[in-house]
């Protein structure tokens, strides 16, 4: 593991959340904005720098490191660390809140102190959960995203019945952190078995000494089962997803961009449960494939029925984090790079188009296709940047979406068959309910008269949608500014997976239809 002197990641974790005190204490709304605007702006340069520090050749070792003890009496410690899988989300969640504190900028009427203060707060606990290396550190940044999202979909949420939705949303992701918990002192005891030490002397929560540490095949499933189980609530997958819609219609649009946008499950689930556990990955790899499947199409057949703008982005991105998981159940060298892509597009495209159906929504009270219709005549350089980010969600080629779903349904196709094909059904079904919805929301009749009197996007908003706009033809045409980022990283990652400490490398578990 590399060291640098500088905490560069303490800095990135502790500058949102010192500023959402600032702001909090600041008496003036407008000068609350201001400095909120200010603080993540000089987030996304923190997180540039931690770019630039890095090495991207440097195997599966942690950069940046930055320790010290925490709780002396259960050996838990403060442990930092970035490597390439993890590093790019950084400024992607950066730029994420930046955009979504513009996007809210005169939509807040409501205690807009505390609203700005709570999403700085979110930034800096999202960026713990991207850099922490100590279990129980990630934990407890984990835990502390429940009461903030909390209070920003109960307190300024859109719809009637936004309260429901965030007392929903706690208890549900509350009941996913308890098989996360359970796994996390499960790793630790084994260690302290392994080692034939005494609790809690001998307990160790550090990431890579329990990467280290051999786990039998029976804990490791156990451990596998617990921890996908705990993020594939946050993730969403299917039939644990029903929380993300229900934000998405009654929360506020900026909160469901940030909740589309950040995919912190699937990271979890790529990160944690399966190198921690890494037989079992490839032993249940197949029923890892199959839930991503199921998610990919029942998903979009849902995606299909939607009259709602929001429901219908919120219904996507589950299918589309489906397809992330099909690329991880695979265990090639395509299914991993294109999962880490995909999840970072996410950020972009699924957050820019949550943005601007947020903007859509201030402007005509409703995101519903009755509401809607001939949106391309009034608003005409919201509808051009809508079609950028709705062809990079269909994977249209010369935006990021594309080398991103191509190298994910290639690895499907060459691991598992029929869930490669599933892959593409559910391709095919993305084009058609994103395209039937832009026909008659943007083309179709004017019906309503409020759409008459629109006005088309401000300066201000133009900014918002311009900058993912154009990361996302510039990656697009250039992918290989996040491939060869974590290229090392992921070999690593792989050859954790499929070598056994005997140096035999095996196979991923396959389908019954593909012996």
């Amino acid at each position: 593991m590399s060291e640098i002197h500088f905490p560069i990641l303490s800095l990135i974790i502790l500058l949102p959340v010192a500023g959402a005190i600032l702001v909090s204490l600041v008496s003036h709304p407008k000068l609350a904005k201001w400095l909120t605007l200010a603080i993540a702006s000089a987030e996304i340069i923190a997180t540039l720098t931690a770019v630039v520090f890095f090495n991207a050749d440097t195997g599966n070792n942690f950069q940046l490191i930055e320790h010290a003890d925490w709780i002396l009496n259960l050996n838990v410690e403060y442990l930092l660390g970035i490597d390439g899988i993890s590093i790019l989300f950084l400024p992607a969640s950066a730029l994420l809140t930046w955009l979504t504190v513009l996007a809210s900028w005169n939509s807040i009427q409501l205690l807009p102190r505390l609203h700005f203060a709570l999403l700085l707060a979110l930034e800096g606990i999202t960026m713990g959960i991207f850099c922490a290396l100590d279990m129980m550190l990630f934990f407890l940044f984990w835990e502390l995203t429940l009461p903030i999202i909390f209070f920003l979909i109960s307190l300024w949420g859109i719809g009637p019945k936004r309260r429901s939705a965030g007392i929903k949303y706690f208890i549900t992701m509350l009941f996913s952190g308890v098989p996360l918990l359970f796994g996390i002192i499960i790793l630790a005891i084994n260690h302290v078995n392994y080692v034939n030490g005494s609790i809690p002397q001998d307990l160790v929560f550090s990431f890579p000494v329990l990467l280290e540490t051999p786990l039998p095949e029976t804990s490791q499933t156990l451990i596998f089962f617990l921890l996908l189980l705990g993020f594939a609530v946050k993730t969403p997958l299917v039939p644990l997803h029903t929380w993300l819609p229900t934000a998405a219609l009654e929360g506020p649009t900026q909160m469901a961009a940030l909740l589309t946008g950040l995919k912190l499950g699937a990271y979890g689930i790529l990160r944690f449960t399966m190198p921690l556990a890494p037989s079992a990955a490839v032993e249940y790899s197949w029923a890892l494939g199959i839930v991503g499947a199921i998610t990919v199409i029942y998903s979009a057949l849902i995606a299909l029925q939607q009259t709602n703008m929001r429901r219908l982005l919120a219904y996507a991105s589950i299918s589309h984090v489906g397809l992330v998981i099909i690329g991880l159940s695979a265990l090639n060298m395509q299914g991993v790079q294109g999962a880490i892509f995909h999840l970072l597009n996410f950020s972009l495209i699924a957050g820019s188009l949550m943005l601007i159906a947020g903007f859509i929504q201030h402007r005509l009270g409703s995101t519903e296709i009755l509401h809607l219709g001939g949106l391309a005549k009034v608003m005409p350089r919201l509808t051009a940047l809508y079609f950028i980010f709705m062809l990079a969600s269909i994977a249209v080629p010369g935006t990021s979406g594309f080398p991103a779903e191509i190298l994910l349904i290639f690895s499907a196709l060459t691991s598992h068959a029929s869930i490669g094909l599933t892959a593409l059904v559910g391709a095919i079904f993305a084009a058609t309910y994103m395209l039937s919805f832009t026909k008659k929301a943007f083309f179709g009749a004017i019906t309503s008269q409020a759409v008459h009197k629109v006005r088309d996007l401000k300066t201000r908003e133009l900014l918002v949608l311009c900058i993912p706009a154009f990361l996302v033809i510039w990656l697009g045409f250039f992918p290989n500014t996040v491939l060869k980022t974590n290229q090392v990283a992921v070999e690593a990652w792989l050859s954790r997976l499929l070598e056994q400490p005997s140096g035999e490398v095996i196979e991923p578990a396959e389908t019954k239809d593909n012996p």
